[in-house]
């Protein structure tokens, strides 16, 4: 079945369900992009500090998709930041990833420079060597401080977002500015698979419990990566538009919540 895409504020399209590369090697991610792209999906999410664009890139050279069916997403890393360094490590990027545009370039964690970085975003965007531009892991304060400096409100904003962190506030706040949310770490890192509560809802509906955690994302209209290296997985986590949650369904996982993050904190990560 074909997947949904989301209208973003400058217009452009995502496709909602897209392909995570984190923690994978360079033969990793190109063994699993390719698996990725042949099961049907069609958006592919890395960033420099992967260190995987070359094998992302490759795959989406040699796989028979077309380039401009695909979107393409990399950001840039935090020992970049500021306008001259990001419009380099953006060319950097294009070249291991063989192509002369991406689809979406995100600032991946929020540092000092913000308002220089997301100004060479502003310029490449304006030059259409990227077609929408967003930010990863930015909070409130975060975002107002670059919207005020710039004018201009990121299309997406990727963060940690799970059953067990559902980013409430941070979620109106995107609704308000027609920011786009992306859900990383969708299945709480693995932890989703201990959830007791998540066993009882798979076996009621005779899914896998990835699949009812990614199809409550899908639900909430939040754009999730899901990720994995293995081909069985890959072609699950896509199997989520044959089946609905009901409204009793997606409250029981919503009663989840815990306001607890599994990964770094925005304000006080170091790296």
């Amino acid at each position: 079945m074909k997947i949904n895409t989301v209208i973003l504020n400058d217009g452009n399209c995502i496709p909602q369900l897209g392909f995570g590369t984190f923690k994978m090697t360079e033969e990793q991610a190109y063994d699993s992009v390719l698996k990725a792209l042949e099961f049907g999906y069609r958006h592919i999410d890395t960033a420099a500090i992967y260190k995987n664009e070359i094998g992302v890139g490759k795959a989406v050279h040699d796989s028979p998709v077309r380039r401009e069916d695909i979107f393409l997403v990399s950001k840039v890393w935090n020992d970049r930041h500021g306008f001259d360094e990001t419009v380099k490590a953006f060319e950097e990027t294009l070249a291991k990833l063989q192509t002369d545009y991406l689809d979406l370039y995100l600032i991946h964690w929020p540092k000092e420079k913000n308002s220089e970085t997301w100004k060479a975003m502003i310029e490449l965007k304006k030059q259409g060597r990227v077609k929408s531009i967003g930010v990863s892991n930015f909070k409130k304060h975060h975002l107002d401080k670059i919207i005020e400096d710039t004018g201009v409100i990121p299309a997406v904003n990727q963060v940690e977002l799970h059953p067990q962190f559902q980013q409430e506030e941070l979620r109106e706040y995107s609704k308000k500015h027609s920011i786009c949310i992306e859900s990383w770490g969708p299945l709480m890192q693995g932890q989703i698979f201990g959830k007791s509560e998540m066993e009882e809802l798979a076996k009621k509906k005779n899914r896998t419990i990835a699949q009812i955690t990614l199809r409550w994302h899908i639900q909430k209209g939040f754009i999730v990566l899901p990720k994995s290296v293995n081909p069985e997985r890959i072609k699950s986590n896509r199997e989520i538009y044959d089946f609905e949650l009901s409204l009793s369904d997606m409250k029981f996982i919503d009663k989840l919540n815990l306001n607890k993050r599994i990964g770094p904190d925005p304000d006080t990560i170091t790296f």
